[in-house]
């Protein structure tokens, strides 16, 4: 097991479950529904991301290479792509925010980086 990793993993999933309570009830009177609907879609892919780093943390002892960069991306991309989905939300009420959708391609960009080198990596392993 990897304390740090389980550690993060955790955490992205409490706050996905606390903030998935807030987007359903606590913002409601502040942003409209289809900023709701960009909200939660910020909040189902902290979800993901924490547990597939949950499954990652659990069995580092597994895997025959270092998952350290693999980690490093998700965890940077999942909070380019979450957070930012969450400070966009509010975009109406304080239009300064509106620029930060432009940060959540690249976010989610590192993701698609972090896992899919994580895939190719475990094409390339030797262990069954």
């Amino acid at each position: 097991m990897n304390k740090q990793i389980t550690t993060l993993a955790v955490f992205y999933i409490f706050i996905a479950i606390l903030f998935g309570a807030f987007g359903a009830h606590g913002i409601k009177n502040y942003v409209s529904d289809e900023l709701i609907v960009i909200f939660n879609k910020g909040v189902k892919y902290l979800m993901y991301s924490g547990l597939g780093l949950m499954i990652l943390g659990l069995n580092n002892d597994k895997f025959e290479f270092n998952l350290k960069w693999n980690y490093r991306l998700i965890v940077l991309g999942s909070i380019l792509f979450s957070v930012n989905l969450f400070i966009y939300s509010f975009h109406e009420s304080y239009s300064v925010l509106k620029n930060v959708v432009h940060i959540v391609p690249v976010g989610g960009l590192l993701m698609v980086i972090g896992w899919g080198s994580l895939g190719v990596k475990l094409l390339r392993c030797e262990k069954t």
